[in-house]
């Protein structure tokens, strides 16, 4: 018989019913010899010893069954990690009967990116009482793992027959990028001083009218109380309030990660990887630097704040569809292995290019508005160089 296959059946029998242990196999075996034994011999003897143990091979298969049920395991919420740090799991398997359950083993099966499924032996649990089980899963890489499947398995009481069953619990764990500490970034210091000339003249242009009154109109619900102008509400016997001249443009940095699918150029997956891992060092280097900054992909478009964008890269792959609009038309921080990107960039934007066997013949020809990233060279110390 095929060994897959013969695995398969158990696996089947395990989880639908129950499936012999090796010690199983020999009861049941011994069984048999001693009834064939007794037919020969019609020694009354025999027939006992064949019968009782046919009465404990019964036992052992319908006890873990039994035991198995009324088994409750609850998940509490996994926090946040950054890459190579441990995932900590936390379950807790509770007994819904008065009686105590023995000698079971949980497996929590993880996802295969992970690695191996986690399991732990449980020697007992009292009646309408519970087990806390927390255990520590290390990481490597970054992502948004989803997973809720639980075995629980016993031989219990007499190690004779495994019965296996399965139970829900989701769990999700978010595995944050790396994000690389950063003493300088010429890159994000260059774009930070075009954004502060480009408002400093904005504002002459403006005639420094921001936060200047530029109309009186009605009272609106939602509006902030600050904004009424309580002079002119009295006269007109109504409450009007004061509309602002504001000026909110140019103000941002926008890190732009190329994620779009592209038949001809596809990303290397440890070029995208080393990408997403610049994307939240210069986005964290440029909140440092107390610069409004915001982070793009094709799938979510603009995201701000450090959660929504840590999430959003953990999320991230090389092979999203376009679901935002297109590129905001302003100065941007583009993150690409595609060269031929670079030549539809807005004026005044800086580029990182990822070295490839598709781009390096094409290299020459780009501008040095940008940062070439070789792969034989720390990342850390490749964006800290001028560019």
């Amino acid at each position: 018989m095929n060994p897959n296959l013969g695995q398969r059946i158990a696996d089947w029998f395990e989880t639908h019913w129950v499936t012999p242990a090796y010690s199983g196999w020999l009861a049941g075996g011994l069984s048999i010899f001693f009834f064939a034994a007794a037919t020969n011999t019609m020694a009354g003897w025999l027939y006992v010893i064949s019968g009782v143990m046919f009465a404990l091979l019964a036992v052992a298969a319908i006890l873990p069954e039994r035991s198995l049920r009324q088994i409750r395991i609850t998940r509490r919420a996994i926090e946040p990690i950054s890459a190579g740090e441990p995932l900590i799991v936390e379950l807790v398997v509770e007994n819904q009967t008065n009686q105590p359950k023995t000698l079971l083993q949980v497996q929590d099966m993880l996802p295969y990116v992970l690695g191996q499924p986690a399991s732990t032996a449980i020697e007992l649990i009292p009646g309408q009482g519970s087990y806390h089980w927390v255990y520590e899963h290390p990481t490597q890489r970054r992502g948004v793992f989803r997973w809720q499947t639980l075995q629980l398995r016993t031989a219990t009481p007499l190690g004779l027959f495994w019965c296996r069953r399965s139970q829900t619990a989701k769990a999700t764990a978010i595995v944050y990028p790396t994000v690389l500490p950063l003493n300088q970034c010429p890159l994000i210091d260059e774009m930070g001083r075009d954004v502060n000339v480009h408002v400093q003249s904005a504002y002459r242009a403006q005639g420094a009218t921001e936060g200047v009154t530029r109309t009186l109109r009605p009272y609106r619900w939602g509006d902030s109380i600050r904004l009424i102008h309580w002079r002119t509400s009295a006269r007109y016997g109504e409450l009007r309030v004061r509309e602002l001249e504001t000026f909110t443009g140019g103000q941002e940095i926008i890190i732009c990660l190329d994620t779009e699918m592209r038949g001809e150029t596809p990303w290397e997956a440890d070029n995208f990887e080393q990408a997403v891992i610049a994307a939240a060092s210069l986005y964290f280097y440029a909140v440092h630097q107390n610069l409004q900054v915001g982070v793009w992909t094709a799938a979510t478009g603009l995201v701000k704040g450090k959660q929504v964008v840590l999430e959003t890269l953990a999320a991230t792959s090389a092979t999203e569809e376009r679901r935002a609009e297109r590129l905001p038309d302003v100065p941007l921080l583009w993150l690409t292995q595609d060269v031929r990107s670079l030549k539809a960039l807005p004026d005044g934007s800086r580029w990182v290019l990822w070295s490839s066997p598709h781009t390096a013949s094409e290299q020459g020809a780009i501008a040095h508005s940008g940062l070439v990233i070789q792969p034989d060279q720390p990342l850390q110390i490749q964006l800290q160089t001028s560019v």
